[in-house]
């Protein structure tokens, strides 16, 4: 009798958590329609546990979260290594002027725009939310959602690996440079040469390690692509509450109200639609193909959230802002993704 008992409430509650689930299915679907998928739901949880629960974040020990990280840090690259093929970089490797417009607009035109919007606003703005969004600009382009894009929208595939690829190995280098001028014109004391050393260490190493090892590996870090995805994303998640913690603990944002929020969303909104709007009169007066139109669009617009908050940790050590400055990536990231969603709608 107590077994038959047994069996009807675990039958009852397993029928409850199906229910669940497809509740929190649907409610996935419906957010990814507007280009919101379950990650960026996670990005905000996280913001709110570090709110509610800094400690474990703020923790300095034998072995704490900073520590975790950096090996994070090197493992997500390492395994993008893995997955890296040599010869798809050599595919895209001809389409010179196509690779010319996608990184100067993410190394030289986005920065450029900051710099005279900074001008042109003078001191009305926060310094803080001024370096985040700065540093914003300063980064590589995506590693996978641009190609993703890219290849939903039919465009040309090799291509967008390539810019991905090499865009993220540029920004090793120019990231910290573009950092160091900027630092360098405020407070000075940041040193481009042991940024670049640190990162070379963390992200360059890693991604060689992986491209070496990628004739022996790289078919099984491709069929376990999606745990490896969501192992990227824990090690962000990771990175976000430590930087989120550390600036709750010190009271990093008691002096930004809701309307420094708002503006800041409508200012990254803009920024988005100015380079995407340059890059479209770029491709017309180049006169690219359709295939090559789209690849500069997606690439040229999109900035990585894997390698800014990597290069957070490595840029601003000890930096009590680290939330506050990883703000305008993780909102541009967010808007990024919705407007791009809806663009590949139209066009499918």
């Amino acid at each position: 009798m107590q077994s038959k008992e047994c069996r009807l409430v675990f039958t009852r509650l397993r029928t409850q958590f199906e229910k669940l689930g497809q509740k929190f299915a649907r409610l996935g679907q419906r957010f990814a329609r507007y280009g919101l998928d379950g990650f960026v739901l996670a990005l905000t949880a996280s913001i709110v546990v570090a709110y509610l629960w800094p400690q474990p974040g703020i923790y300095r020990g034998a072995v704490d979260m900073q520590d975790i990280t950096r090996s994070g840090i090197a493992l997500i690259f390492f395994f993008y290594g893995l997955r890296l093929n040599p010869a798809q970089l050599r595919t895209g490797l001809a389409n010179w002027r196509l690779h010319l417009v996608i990184q100067t607009f993410t190394f030289i035109v986005f920065p450029a725009l900051i710099l005279l919007a900074k001008t042109l606003a003078g001191g009305t703005w926060d310094a803080h939310l001024w370096t985040g969004t700065f540093f914003l600009a300063a980064l590589p382009t995506t590693i996978s959602s641009s190609v993703v894009l890219v290849s939903m929208s039919r465009g040309n595939v090799p291509a967008a690996i390539f810019n991905a690829s090499v865009s993220s190995l540029l920004g090793i280098f120019l990231t910290p440079l573009w950092i160091g001028i900027l630092l360098a014109a405020t407070s000075g004391g940041f040193a481009p040469a042991h940024a670049i050393l640190q990162l070379s260490l963390q992200v360059l190493l890693p991604v060689f390690a992986g491209m070496m090892l990628h004739k022996r590996f790289g078919i099984l870090a491709l069929r376990h692509a999606h745990t490896l995805r969501l192992f990227d994303q824990s090690v962000i998640l990771l990175i976000v509450y430590v930087s989120f913690a550390e600036s709750f603990s010190n009271q990093m944002f008691r002096r930004y109200s809701p309307w420094h929020i708002i503006l800041l969303c409508f200012a990254m909104l803009v920024l988005f639609f100015v380079v995407y709007g340059l890059t479209v009169l770029s491709t017309r007066i180049l006169k690219f193909n359709n295939p090559d139109t789209i690849t500069a669009l997606f690439c040229s617009s999109q900035k990585s959230l894997v390698n800014g908050t990597a290069m957070s940790r490595v840029l601003f050590p000890g930096f009590t802002a680290a939330g506050v400055l990883l703000l305008p990536l993780m909102i541009y990231h967010t808007l990024q993704l919705i407007v791009t969603s809806a663009i590949v709608g139209k066009r499918r």
